[in-house]
């Protein structure tokens, strides 16, 4: 919680002190109007009472109690305006350091969780710190100013007090150190929920396919019933601290009224009644500040679970880093792989190893093999989605791990093997790399990517919606628009991940042709299953079990 504090701005820090301010002013209110109450009862039963004189202490009241109100609200404003900002500011936080993070720190944080971190831990650490702003301080600060004015009235009646409030902390911080292990329990349960149901909506038609209905209710019932269970242990025991606040509350009055009516018959003075009766307001007022101190104690422990895995996210380095000083680069659409082996992070065995080739300006570089070669991760590291084990990887004559990130996407063109399609128009998606391009650029994209021939068939052509995940249109045109995007952005280098194997034989060759005019000179590498993709290729990389088992053009490898 502390460490998450530091990511609040300086505004906030002043308007907290405002806060303070409007708090000591509500506290003294508060505190004082019982005094008023007994005055009130003391001019009542005094002979020389009169209208006008208790109306005047009446005023006095009215006036303390909308003082109250007035700094109370002012209080619940300030409170909430920074309480929401911060949970602003710290989800932002939060997606720009998961957004810089690389594949590997993916792995760690399972995606579910990360959902989970930025939406409901923040969710629990900002309630925290809303009510924490209103009662840390109001709390303990009307306990002291009302023990203050208790402790002149009755030394029974002070200590009957303390009593009272000591038993109930003891009942309730019990209570707490029975709940508080399964709020952490509650949060990974949160996270599997998260999970099972992003696995179920993203795989739905494979799951209505192999009619798994059956199957995927059963995990999620389980899981749903974990948490259920979770929850309402949790809440059962929570549930007993109010009736437990409310029985010594209302023993207390009770006691507070017996030994008050006891030390009225013992001392023989009737004009103790108006002390007693503002006794017992203070000390009600004691006691409801230790129990709004105790609603924060609730809530704390879950929200430092919370602040604790938000904590995990944010302090996390990504293992993939921009270095210190960026290189420029020194040719144009050249790739080198010198020695390079690599493994998975906490793999014992290389997924690729010893990898040794080089690729010229305008060249196409194939990459085949068996599935699970390592045709994928060989593109991931041109792209340092992970940073080589061993070896160096350059482009354009330079170490990637010597240039930002930023530069070496600059350059990039890349169709992954899965379509990535965002929710907006036709032109957004194709547009994704180049914000801004113009129309005429978008359009002649498309037409490379022979996309132009469906989207010209929609009802708002370029204009037309794509759906989140681009679930509104077929396989084969996610793909196109994907080549589209890439081609967009006129880069030194194409890097397509099977991109072409949603694509009739017809529509890939044409791809191709068109890429082969306009991208003349830009230096592809394209892993691919079909021989028809590959044939041309002037160089051929053939994988197996992580190793280069054979480079060179089509002719070379038949003839080997």
């Amino acid at each position: 919680m502390i460490r998450l504090m530091k990511n609040i701005k300086p505004m906030y820090w002043v308007l907290f002190i405002v806060l303070l301010f409007f708090m000591v002013i509500q506290t003294y209110f508060d505190v004082a109007l019982p005094m008023y109450t007994a005055n009130i009862i003391t001019e009542m039963t005094s002979p020389s009472a009169s209208f006008f004189s208790i109306l005047d202490i009446g005023l006095v009241m009215l006036l303390f109690a909308l003082a109250s109100v007035i700094a109370t609200t002012i209080q619940s404003l300030i409170s909430a305006y920074i309480a929401t900002g911060f949970a602003t500011d710290l989800r932002f936080k939060l997606f720009k350091k998961v957004i810089s993070f690389s594949h590997q720190e993916m792995i760690t944080f399972s995606t579910p969780s990360l959902i989970t971190r930025t939406t409901n831990d923040v969710q629990q650490v900002t309630g925290a710190i809303n009510l924490s702003m209103r009662l840390a301080f109001s709390a303990p600060l009307i306990a002291l100013l009302a023990l203050s004015k208790i402790r002149a009235y009755s030394s029974e009646l002070t200590i009957t007090t303390g009593i009272g409030v000591f038993v109930m902390l003891t009942g309730i911080l019990s209570v707490l150190m029975i709940v508080t292990p399964r709020f952490k329990i509650m949060q990974k349960l949160t996270d599997k929920i998260n999970g099972l149901t992003r696995e179920n909506l993203t795989g739905l038609r494979v799951i209505k396919a192999y009619n798994a209905d059956g199957f995927h209710k059963n995990r999620f019932d389980e899981a749903n019933e974990n948490l259920t269970s979770t929850n309402l242990f949790t809440n059962r025991v929570l549930s007993l601290i109010h009736p437990l606040i409310m029985t010594i509350n209302s023993l207390l009055t009770v006691v507070i009224y017996w030994i008050g009516a006891y030390i009225i018959n013992r001392d023989k003075d009737p004009e103790f009644f108006a002390t007693l009766f503002s006794f017992s307001q203070l000390s009600m007022q004691v006691v409801m500040a230790f129990m709004m101190l105790l609603m924060l104690l609730l809530m704390v422990p879950r929200a430092r679970v919370s602040a604790t895995r938000i904590n995990e996210v944010l302090m996390t380095k990504p293992t993939v880093k921009d270095p210190q000083v960026s290189q420029a680069f020194k040719t144009e659409g050249e790739i080198e792989f010198k020695n390079v082996s690599f493994k998975y992070p906490g793999s014992s065995t290389n997924m690729l190893s010893n990898i040794n080739f080089k690729i010229n300006k305008g060249e196409t570089l194939a990459i085949v093999g068996q599935t699970g070669s390592g045709k994928t991760t060989l593109i991931n590291l041109i792209l340092r989605f992970f940073d080589v084990t061993e070896g160096e990887v350059l482009v354009n004559g330079v170490n990637i791990k010597n240039v930002k990130k930023e530069d070496l996407y600059n350059i990039i063109g890349y169709v992954p093997q899965k379509s990535v399609l965002f929710a907006g128009t036709v032109t957004d998606n194709i547009a994704y790399g180049k914000p801004g391009l113009e129309q005429e650029k978008v359009e002649q994209a498309a037409k490379i990517a022979c996309a132009d021939e469906f989207i010209s068939e929609m009802a708002d052509g370029y204009d037309s919606t794509i759906s989140q995940g681009g679930k509104n249109i077929s396989g084969g045109q996610k793909q196109r628009l994907s080549i589209a995007r890439a081609v967009a952005t006129d880069p030194e280098i194409f890097i397509f991940d099977d991109s072409f194997s949603a694509l009739d034989y017809k529509t890939d060759a044409k791809v191709r042709s068109n890429l082969k005019v306009y991208a003349r000179e830009a230096t592809k590498v394209i892993v691919a299953q079909r021989i028809g993709t590959i044939i041309d290729a002037d160089k051929i990389i053939v994988l197996e079990n992580g190793n280069m088992v054979g480079f060179g053009n089509h002719k070379q490898l038949l003839n080997e």
